[in-house]
């Protein structure tokens, strides 16, 4: 099982290294990286290229999570039905972990969110229910996205748990605390890679949101 965990790690990381954000970006002689806040994910994206440019980099971003899972589920499923969730979910954090840290890009991607997301519909689909509403009602109420993407993964790791517990999740009973430590992994990088917007929601500096208009592309700092 180790090497099978190794595995869909190198999947996840593989098909992470998809970066939406930054190919779009491209196509439009841009480098994502910078403009706005210097990150190559959704958020940056549509704030920088506006909402067209934000939703093709969501939906690349979540569906190469997606993908990823889909592979793992599809070599491992029948010999191990009982463990190819959590084979699933080492995709998944792989995949996550290619996004954020593409080597080709010296390991400055984005922030996982939207991969995170793509996650939560395929590992367990009422995960996901939540963590949206969480986020939704978050940006709205507070305009802070990253906020709503701290929220999202304290909310998703809290419901793994209470799931998991109560039996819920298709997980082996006995791979429950694995499952747990790597869902802990998912949450603790999304919280470390916004740690410089904690730092500034903390003073009050955080940006809030707002899409950019055409001809206002402002350089990161």
């Amino acid at each position: 099982m180790v090497v099978n965990r190794i595995i869909c790690l190198a999947i996840g990381y593989i098909f992470g290294l998809f970066q939406t954000g930054f190919i779009y970006g491209k196509l439009h002689h841009i480098d994502i990286r910078e403009y706005g806040s210097g990150n190559a994910g959704t958020t940056n994206t549509l704030r920088t290229l506006g909402w067209k440019a934000g939703l093709v980099t969501f939906l690349g971003d979540a569906g190469k999570a997606i993908l990823s899972m889909l592979l793992a589920w599809i070599l491992f499923h029948e010999k191990y039905p009982g463990q190819v969730s959590l084979l699933e979910m080492y995709a998944g954090l792989g995949t996550v972990l290619g996004h954020n840290f593409p080597f080709y890009m010296k390991f400055k991607g984005g922030k996982g969110i939207a991969c995170t997301a793509g996650f939560l519909i395929t590992f367990y689909p009422p995960l996901a229910i939540l963590c949206l509403l969480v986020f939704v009602v978050t940006v709205a109420v507070t305009r802070y996205v990253s906020l709503g993407s701290i929220l999202v993964s304290v909310c998703f790791y809290i419901q793994l748990i209470v799931f998991g517990q109560m039996g819920y999740l298709w997980v082996d009973k006995e791979l429950l605390p694995e499952t747990y430590v790597v869902g802990a992994v998912f949450t603790v990088l999304a919280i470390w890679r916004h740690r410089a917007n904690v730092k500034r929601l903390l003073t009050g500096t955080e940006n809030k949101f707002s899409i950019s208009r055409s001809g206002s592309l402002n350089k990161s700092k």
